[in-house]
């Protein structure tokens, strides 16, 4: 999969694609992700990519001219490519979002900075638009990161165990289960007896009924749209005053 990142901070990129997870992954060739300094598109002597907003305000804008070249230059002036917008702005990022955007073979992500982009590139240029979450970061970059973080964990063979992206929080819609390991006793604070049973049966039921009650009593907003048995919604049913007396 390539990821095709416009950016007016490229150097922030590298320490954390070269490190753990994403950087076997580049290795292995099972991702590419490619930096474009969107002042290389400039064409004034002093590589100007932003000006002050028509009407007046606080900040500058992200100018329209030097991204469109840059993006028509790398991806085509009529490129089926998603070009994704990292915005406050856009539909909030989640595990099912990543999941549609890892059936792509390449994207684009245009990092905003400033008080935006030219609405221009909204209308006329960006695909989709994406936020992190309902919060103001300084640019775009950060937001990147996490959204090729999270879709390069779901391509097939990202990860060194097969499954271990299958039982990650949100990824079945539910928040993970609790884990421990060595010592079995630490501080006196010791392991479930159920876990060190080795009945792998009585384990599995142990972890979803945990899973669900994590999720109860911390986001139990998130019950509403997992898929559950009739069983396990008996089971939230019965523990949910004791979980979330509120509820």
């Amino acid at each position: 999969m390539q990821f095709e990142v416009f950016t007016l901070l490229p150097e922030v990129f590298p320490p954390y694609l070269n490190s753990s997870i994403l950087q076997r992954a580049r290795q292995s060739g099972l991702i590419n992700v490619r930096l474009h300094n969107i002042r290389d598109w400039a064409r004034d002597k002093h590589h100007t990519t932003d000006d002050m907003p028509y009407g007046g305000g606080g900040g500058m804008v992200m100018k329209p001219e030097p991204i469109f070249e840059a993006v028509e230059s790398i991806l085509g002036p009529s490129s089926s490519v998603p070009l994704i917008l990292l915005t406050p702005q856009g539909r909030v990022f989640s595990q099912a979002v990543a999941r549609e955007l890892s059936a792509h073979e390449r994207i684009g992500l245009l990092c905003g900075r400033y008080e935006g982009v030219d609405e221009r590139i909204r209308t006329g240029l960006v695909t989709d638009e994406i936020s992190i979450g309902d919060y103001v970061l300084t640019g775009g970059e950060l937001p990147a990161l996490i959204l090729i973080d999270a879709v390069t964990r779901l391509l097939p063979g990202a990860l060194g165990d097969p499954t271990g992206a299958e039982d990650d929080s949100h990824a079945s819609g539910l928040l993970e289960y609790p884990h421990y390991t060595r010592p079995p006793e630490f501080r006196g604070a010791g392991v479930p007896d159920i876990l060190l049973s080795g009945d792998h049966a009585k384990i599995e039921k142990w972890r979803r009924e945990q899973s669900l009650l994590r999720t109860l009593a911390r986001r139990p907003d998130l019950l509403e749209k997992a898929e559950l048995t009739e069983k396990e919604w008996k089971f939230v049913e019965s523990q949910r005053s004791k979980v979330n007396p509120d509820l």
